[in-house]
């Protein structure tokens, strides 16, 4: 998404009514701590697009949201869409009170500093094409990537945008063109992902009506998706919950705050699941988020 400057062609700030209660610090860590690759924060705001949705949001008074839209958006259709984004149906709170916080002081100090956290539900093909975007990469990095293939391969939205290229696009943009835009050998594990989506169109679809077992299952079929991509692809882009995608972060976090050191990730999988219960993709979340804030060890 590039970072658009302009102004008339924005509306005017209006609260978000039915939006969620959450502190600057949690909104920042939803759509710009690595969960999502498409928000920038300009200042004042964040200015973010996924699918074919482009919109503005930022902290305002209670912990509540404002938004503006382009003038030419569909206000009802874009505020539907961003309710499903923000995963509004999934009861967080409750969730947050399931976790086991009451015995595990690394987790309350996580949560305590950011309340209101969310697990976004994102577009689970963009999600894929995002994660695989990822390995090695810093999270400022993989969003200069997704833009310039979002610039190069996607559909024009307005205002300057583009959206991510869809899968189809991608395989007809061809390896060439994604290396072109820093993707490096990733560029061939996507093109081939990209062929393999195209043989089964149903890929998706078939994918939110299996076990999260049997989904992670297909997803570490696709050429370059490991266990890591796969539960974040299942957490981020599907709503699992109890996907705990292991990244260096979360081994240091785990390693470190939970004295698991030289534990194999089997064995951490196998943690993370007895411990954090069903929800443990979101203490997770809360757990890198205060981890890279400073609030715990890691």
């Amino acid at each position: 998404m590039r970072k658009s400057e302009a102004t008339g062609d924005w509306t005017s700030w209006l609260p978000w009514v039915d939006g969620p209660t959450i502190t600057a610090a949690s909104l920042a860590e939803t759509l710009d701590g690595g969960q999502a690759f498409r928000w920038n924060w300009l200042g004042s705001h964040f200015e973010g697009i996924w699918s074919r949705y482009h919109i503005r949001l930022k902290p305002a008074s209670g912990d509540r949201l404002s938004y503006s839209l382009p003038t030419s958006a569909d206000a009802t259709g874009v505020l539907s869409a961003l309710g499903a984004y923000f995963a509004l149906p999934t009861d967080f709170e409750m969730m947050t009170d399931h976790l086991p916080w009451r015995s595990d002081p690394v987790l309350a100090a996580a949560i305590k500093n950011f309340p209101g956290l969310r697990i976004l539900r994102q577009p689970v093909g963009e999600t894929l094409f995002c994660f695989l975007c990822s390995s090695t990469k810093q999270v400022p990095q993989i969003k200069a990537i997704c833009e310039a293939v979002a610039t190069r391969s996607g559909s024009a939205c307005g205002n300057g945008t583009y959206t991510l290229p869809t899968w189809p696009q991608i395989e007809a943009a061809g390896e060439t063109t994604l290396r072109a835009c820093k993707l490096g050998y990733r560029a061939g594990y996507i093109h081939r992902t990209a062929q393999v989506l195209a043989a089964e169109p149903d890929f998706f679809t078939r994918l939110e009506t299996l076990e999260t077992d049997a989904a992670r299952e297909q997803l570490m079929g696709l050429p370059g998706v490991g266990r890591k991509i796969a539960d974040c692809v299942l957490l981020f882009g599907l709503g699992r919950h109890e996907a705990f995608p292991i990244d260096t972060w979360v081994q240091r976090i785990l390693e470190r705050a939970y004295g698991l050191a030289g534990w194999p990730s089997t064995q951490l999988q196998q943690f993370a699941r007895a411990h954090f219960g069903p929800g443990a993709g979101y203490a997770q979340q809360y757990l890198f988020a205060a981890a890279r804030a400073g609030k715990i060890p890691a």
